[in-house]
C-alpha cells in the first residue's frame, strides 16, 4: 500500500509540473506594463467572479490533495492554523499566536476565538485535534499523511490552546503546518461524510462550497459570517477548467472570465494592456532540472555531470524554451525559498565541457536517453537539451511519455540497480517554502530513492545527508541556515542534475480586480481580492 501511495503522489507531482510550467513576463522587473497601467478600469457587472484554469480539479479534501490547482480552490473555503503571505513567509491564521521549543519538538498554538465552520461547528482545540489525528492515523491512506507522520501526540490544553508533540526534532514543521495540507475541515463534516468529504468541503474560509461538476465548474459563494473583516468581496467564485490555451485567453478577452492562469507564454505580450487585461508575472520557487542517474555510467562520474552543466546554455534555454519567463538557477533551490544560498553558476563553456568529458574517458561522447512528460513545453525543453549536448558529442534519444506511463517507469522500481532511467527532465515546487522540502525529497540519499520519494538522480552523499539531518534537528534559524548553505554548496559541486531555470508564475486578470495573485509555489491567493468600481 505504501509503495502505491508514493506512486500516486508521484503521479500528481508530474501533473503539477505540467500545470505550473507555463509562466512568463510582461516586463523585466515584474511590474505591470505601461499599456496595462494606462488602461481605463473596465466596469464589472455584478460581483460574481469566474476564474479559468488549465486543468480539472482532483479533490477538495486538503488532506488528500497533492496538486497545486486543487489546493488553490480549497484555500478559498478552508484555512489552517498558519499560512503563507505573498512571499511564502509563515503567518498566523486560525492560530493567533504560536510558540516552538528549541528542539523543534513541541508546538503550542493559541487559537482564534469565536470562529465557526460553515456548518456551524465551533472551531476550537478539539477541532484541531480531530484533523491532526485524522492525518496521523497509522492506517491512513491520505496522500498528505506523510507530511505529518512525525506528530506523536496532539493534546487539547484548553478550549483555545492546542499542543503538538513530535517524535523527533523537525525544524521545518511550522512550514508544514502552513502548507495547504494543514487546512482544517469541520469535525461535523468529517463525521457525516467520511472520505466523501472531498466532495463536501466545509471550512472556516471566506467562501462556502456550493457545487462541483467535475470537468465543468466548481462554485463557492460568499461566507456572510466570515470571521475576518476582509477577504470575500465577490458574491461567488466559479472555477472553469479550460485546458485549451486559446479558449482560456478568449474567455478573458470577452469577459467570460475575470482571471485566468496560466497565461500561455506565446500570447502574454499580445493580450497585456488590451481589453482591460493586465498580465502579471513574478519569480516562483518552481525549479526545472535535468536529473542524471548517478548509479549508471557515465553519470556516476562527477566530471561528466559537470560537463553536461557547462554544455547547456541556460540563458538560451530561458529564451527559447521559456520565452524569457524564467531565470537560470544558481542553486538547487530558488532564491525565494527559505534558506536559499546562491552558488557560482555553471557558465556556458563548450571547451570546458569537452575537457571534462575527456578527463572522464569520454572524449568521443556517449549515448543516453532522456525521459519526460509528453506535453509540448516539456518536449520542447528535451529537444533543446538534445541539441545542446550534441555539441559535445553526446547523442540523446528523447523519450516523451504519457503521465501514467512516466510515473510507472520511475516509481515501479524496487531495486535502484534495476532503474532504467538515465536522464530525466522534471520540475519541483517546495510547497512548504522551506529548503528542506526543496532538497530532501530530491537528493536526500537512499531514503529518497523511488518509489519512496523523488530522488530520480539516485544521488547519495553521506555529507549532504548529514547536513540535511542537521537542518531538521533544530529550530534555530541560524543553525538551519548554516546546514542548508553547506548542503547547497556540496550538491552544486556534485552536480547530480543539470541545473536549468526557475520558472515565473504568470496570470491574466481584468483590471478591476486587485489583491488576487499567484504565490511563488504557483498556488492562487484571493483572500484579499477586491473589485474596483
Amino acid at each position: 500500500m505504501k509503495r502505491n501511495l508514493y506512486r500516486l503522489v508521484a503521479l500528481f507531482l508530474i501533473v503539477g509540473f505540467v500545470l505550473i510550467g507555463c509562466s512568463n513576463k510582461t516586463s523585466n522587473d515584474g511590474s505591470e506594463s505601461k499599456d496595462a497601467v494606462a488602461q481605463e478600469t473596465v466596469k464589472k457587472e455584478g460581483k460574481d467572479i469566474t476564474i479559468a484554469v488549465a486543468a480539472n480539479f482532483v479533490s477538495l479534501d486538503p488532506h488528500d490533495t497533492n496538486d497545486t490547482l486543487s489546493g488553490s480552490a480549497e484555500k478559498t473555503m478552508m484555512e489552517g492554523l498558519v499560512g503563507f503571505d505573498k512571499d511564502m513567509n509563515v503567518v498566523p491564521v486560525l492560530a493567533k499566536d504560536y510558540s516552538v521549543n528549541d528542539d523543534a519538538t513541541e508546538f503550542v498554538f493559541e487559537l482564534q476565538e469565536g470562529v465557526k465552520f460553515h456548518d456551524g461547528a465551533p472551531f476550537n482545540a478539539e477541532a484541531v485535534k480531530v484533523n491532526l489525528d485524522r492525518l496521523t492515523d497509522p492506517d491512513s491512506t491520505l496522500i498528505r499523511s506523510s507530511l505529518f507522520e512525525l506528530i506523536k501526540e496532539t493534546e487539547v490544553v484548553d478550549e483555545y490552546t492546542v499542543k503538538v508533540t513530535l517524535s523527533e526534532p523537525f525544524g521545518a514543521m511550522i512550514n508544514t503546518f502552513a502548507h495547504p495540507a494543514g487546512m482544517l475541515i469541520s469535525p461535523k463534516a468529517l463525521e457525516e461524510y467520511g472520505d466523501d468529504v472531498s466532495q463536501h468541503p466545509v471550512g472556516t474560509g471566506p467562501y462556502v462550497f456550493k457545487e462541483w461538476q467535475p470537468g465543468d465548474h466548481l462554485t463557492m459563494t460568499k461566507n456572510e459570517d466570515y470571521w475576518r473583516a476582509t477577504g470575500n468581496e465577490a458574491d461567488s467564485i466559479t472555477f472553469k477548467p479550460t485546458p485549451e490555451n486559446g479558449t482560456r485567453v478568449a474567455m478573458l478577452q470577452t469577459g467570460e472570465a475575470d482571471f485566468i492562469y496560466p497565461v500561455p507564454t506565446e500570447q502574454a505580450e499580445e493580450i497585456d494592456g488590451k481589453d482591460g487585461i493586465v498580465v502579471e508575472n513574478e519569480a516562483s520557487i518552481v525549479v526545472r532540472y535535468l536529473a542524471m542517474n548517478n548509479l549508471k555510467k557515465p553519470f556516476d562520474d562527477k566530471r561528466v555531470r559537470q560537463a553536461v552543466n557547462y554544455a547547456i546554455n541556460k540563458e538560451a534555454f530561458t529564451q527559447v524554451v521559456m520565452n524569457g519567463f524564467a531565470s537560470p538557477m544558481d542553486s538547487i533551490i530558488a532564491p525565494n525559498t527559505q534558506f536559499y544560498s546562491g552558488q557560482t553558476p555553471y557558465e556556458f563553456d563548450l571547451e570546458k565541457a569537452k575537457e571534462l568529458l575527456a578527463e572522464a574517458g569520454y572524449e568521443n561522447g556517449f549515448k543516453a536517453t532522456i525521459w519526460g512528460a509528453n506535453s509540448s513545453t516539456t518536449m520542447k525543453a528535451m529537444e533543446f537539451i538534445q541539441q545542446q549536448l550534441a555539441q559535445i558529442n553526446v547523442e540523446l534519444e528523447v523519450v516523451p511519455m504519457e503521465t501514467g506511463t512516466l510515473s510507472d517507469s520511475i516509481w515501479s522500481v524496487e531495486d535502484p540497480k534495476d532503474a532504467e532511467i538515465e536522464m530525466y527532465y522534471g520540475g519541483w515546487s517546495p510547497s512548504t517554502g522551506d529548503a528542506d522540502w526543496g532538497i530532501r525529497p530530491l537528493v536526500g540519499g537512499e531514503n529518497a530513492y523511488p518509489p519512496k520519494s523523488y530522488n530520480t538522480a539516485y544521488y547519495n552523499n553521506k555529507e549532504v545527508n548529514k547536513l540535511i539531518a542537521d537542518g531538521l534537528a533544530t529550530g534555530d534559524p541560524a543553525a538551519r541556515e548554516k546546514a542548508y548553505a553547506d548542503a547547497q554548496e556540496k550538491i552544486w559541486e556534485d552536480a547530480p542534475w543539470a541545473f536549468l531555470v526557475v520558472d515565473d508564475t504568470i496570470f491574466g486578470k481584468k483590471n478591476y480586480l486587485e489583491g488576487i495573485y499567484l504565490l511563488p509555489d504557483g498556488s492562487l491567493s484571493l483572500e484579499n481580492m477586491k473589485i474596483v468600481e
